[in-house]
């Protein structure tokens, strides 16, 4: 590295002393006539060779890309310039030649090592690309959302259209408030003052009216966006298996569709629009600019490479940053809700403190990275403003020689500084555009993450027969969780679910009873085996008439926010007032919600917190009987209900020819069963009636008064 140095170093020199002898050379002629914009490009081929063999004489034949680079531009740049300024602006006289200027030949080198340094260190490095793997995929995410934005086509062309016009105008308001000042003066063109002042009025007109239209519709069109993203993000979630939802937390997933949905389409709309106007209005800017002094543009833009190095470090560690500053948000937002969510349990065991110092390291660090990324942002902010102030004072230099020499007017200088910082605005936010989009990159691979996991499950089938006998059958199941693969829940377990007959499983904590009634409800899927109803594996069926036939009442159910009517309907389309009527008659539960002031209107509460633990079973068991289900599991359903419910509900669940599966801890649900099954450790132990199994005075009977409770 230190070579590369020092031959750029001499070659810099070298290029000095063939500029200066061919200045001294036309000093001796008597001339300043280097043969015209031909000459140019010639001396720059010369030099070319020159600088070429130098560097060659100096790396043994093997000069480094960096360096060739370098040699290029040298040589290419004043006569790209020359060749440039005479299109622009061609003179009056016949051109004769660049004059000799010492700080042109410094600006010149100063911007061709610039322009190398940003290539070397920002896209390229050691002569070659870097491989960067976010890059192609950053782009592909990008072009991905932008297809969201397909229905919204015809507000994104009024929009854009809306945009160039508003641009258009700003860009000349500064060009005509120099051509008014130049003429305030001038009381002999008052017809000319007169027409500039009308110019500058429409265009600022113009300005406004566009300006205000593009940002309604681009509004717009992003609250459109946003709708579509959350519908389809919901959608996709929707469809995901229950272990997905296990590993992932409520609250981080509710932060991915809010927050982050919302952060993508804003980041994505907003500074498209902000990168389309800054391009649009840099351009214009620079033509004008170029027009009114090529040389006060020339210093402006050497700002630009400058700031392109700061900027690419800023945007390295602010994306880092930003990546986990999302994440400790989902963390606090979890962390609250699971905390608010099991007050109870935090209550009983009197852990307030200990909730409150976890909640507080985590907002400890997130302070931490706030505190990081402000001290980033600082260093970043005083760098870029003191390369400003540098090229201010080169700015004011060079404007007072121009001035002097006529080649510039006060109301020219005063259009070129109007122009120049909304220049370096425009050029920031293209940088500050770029960057801001790139630290979203992270959290658009995240939600497209979601939108695209396929579902880790078998597909529904077709099946959905008119009339269902509600024979099943588990073949040889296996199951282990992904949580501890290595743990089997059930290990072959093969049993025989009869119609009309009630099945109680029986077992101690942890025997794989709970994960029966998971894959009944396909829940989860099982490693090995198959579960059989009337003869054909579950996953035949559809979803949503096996969830209809399959019926499952558990000791703590769930109650959504609404009224009672709500949640005995929830999931169906059509159910009359008669029919849930009926089925709360059957329950034993319509005597307790018409005692209620709204009746079957009454709101439960979130969670059902309105009502008893007994009512919300009452109500959990009317919805499962709303459907008239051929199949009902009661997960310890009735635990909750007084005796004369308990007789009711069972009576009426047993009585119509129904395959009941029945896991209870209560003696006098098991003794009624027509078959008894014993798990301990996923195998089944025992099974068989309750006499047969106590005579038998096996595991069952040893383990009675551990299994049931002392009520019995």
């Amino acid at each position: 590295m230190k070579d590369v140095v020092v031959c750029g170093l001499f070659t810099l020199l070298l290029d000095a002393v063939l500029c200066s002898a061919l200045w001294a050379l036309l000093l001796l002629l008597r001339s300043s006539d280097c043969g015209g914009l031909a000459g140019v490009w010639a001396f720059g081929a010369v030099k070319w060779v020159v600088l070429h063999v130098f560097t060659s004489a100096l790396t043994e034949g093997k000069p480094p890309a960096v360096l060739r680079r370098l040699v290029v531009l040298l040589c290419l740049l004043s006569p790209a310039l020359e060749t440039g300024q005479i299109l622009v602006a061609p003179p009056s006289e016949p051109y004769t030649g660049p004059l000799p200027d010492l700080s042109m030949l410094l600006v010149a080198q100063m911007s061709s090592l610039l322009a190398v340094a940003v290539w070397e260190k920002g896209l390229c490095g050691n002569g070659k690309m870097k491989k960067n793997n976010s890059k192609p995929d950053s782009r592909r995410l990008l072009i991905r959302v932008l297809k969201y934005f397909k229905p919204d086509t015809l507000y994104l062309i009024a929009a854009f259209g809306f945009l160039i016009l508003g641009v258009f105008c700003d860009s000349f308001i500064p060009l005509y408030q120099g051509k008014v000042i130049d003429m305030l003066s001038d009381q002999k063109h008052q017809i000319g003052f007169s027409y500039a002042l009308g110019t500058l009025v429409l265009f600022s007109l113009g300005s406004a009216l566009f300006s205000g239209l593009r940002g309604g519709l681009f509004m717009c069109t992003l609250a459109r966006l946003n709708k579509r993203l959350k519908h389809v993000l919901f959608h996709s979630l929707m469809q995901q298996e229950i272990t997905f939802f296990e590993e992932n937390s409520s609250g981080q997933l509710s932060s991915r569709l809010h927050s982050d949905v919302d952060r993508m389409g804003r980041t994505v709309a907003l500074n498209a629009n902000a990168l389309v106007r800054s391009t649009v209005k840099t351009c214009l800017m620079l033509w004008v600019m170029l027009h009114l002094s090529w040389e006060l543009t020339l210093l402006t833009c050497i700002e630009m490479p400058l700031v392109v190095m700061v900027q690419n470090k800023y945007i390295t560690l602010s994306k880092e940053l930003k990546e986990q500053m999302q994440d400790c948000h989902a963390r606090i937002k979890d962390l609250a809700s699971e905390t608010v969510g099991c007050i109870r349990t935090v209550r009983s065991f009197k852990a307030e403190k200990e909730e409150l110092r976890r909640y507080q390291e985590a907002l400890e660090q997130m302070s931490a990275i706030n505190r990081r990324s402000g001290i980033y942002s600082a260093v970043f902010g005083f760098i870029r403003r003191l390369l400003i102030v540098g090229i201010k004072i080169l700015m004011l230099v060079q404007a007072r020689t121009l001035i002097s020499s006529g080649r510039l007017s006060i109301g020219s200088l005063v259009s070129f500084f109007l122009y120049q910082k909304p220049m370096s605005n425009n050029l920031r936010e293209i940088l500050y555009c770029y960057g801001e989009t790139m630290s979203t990159v992270g959290v658009i691979s995240k939600v497209f993450g979601y939108l695209d996991r396929t579902p880790k499950c078998k597909k529904e089938g077709e099946l959905a027969p008119e009339k269902l006998k509600g024979r099943i059958v588990f073949e040889n199941v296996t199951l282990s969780y992904p949580s501890s693969p290595h743990t089997q829940a059930l290990k072959s377990f093969s049993v025989e679910l009869q119609p009309g007959k009630m099945t109680a499983l029986v077992g101690p904590s942890g025997s794989g009873k709970t994960s029966c009634v998971g894959l009944l409800k396909r829940l989860y899927e099982p490693q090995e085996g198959q579960i059989l109803l009337d003869g054909e594996p579950l996953h035949h069926y559809k979803q949503k008439y096996l969830h209809e036939k399959i019926a499952l009442v558990s000791q703590n159910p769930v109650l959504f926010s609404g009224s009672v009517r709500y949640n005995i309907e929830y999931g169906l389309k059509e159910c009359n007032d008669d029919k849930v009527k009926e089925a709360a008659v059957k329950a034993n539960a319509d005597g307790f919600i018409s005692e209620m002031k709204d009746k079957y209107d009454a709101d439960v509460g979130e969670g059902g917190r309105n009502l008893s633990e007994g009512q919300k079973q009452s109500i959990a068991i009317v919805r499962a009987l709303v459907r008239d289900p051929q199949v009902i599991i009661l997960d310890e359903a009735t635990s909750k209900l007084d005796v004369n419910a308990q007789h009711a509900v069972l009576q009426e669940i047993v009585t119509r020819g129904r395959t009941v599966l029945v896991v209870a801890h209560q003696l006098k649900t098991v003794e009624k069963a027509d078959h008894i099954i014993f798990l301990e450790g996923g195998v089944v132990v025992e099974e068989g009636t309750h006499k047969e199994l106590m005579a038998k005075k096996g595991r069952y009977h040893r383990l009675k008064e551990e299994l049931f409770s002392q009520s019995d």
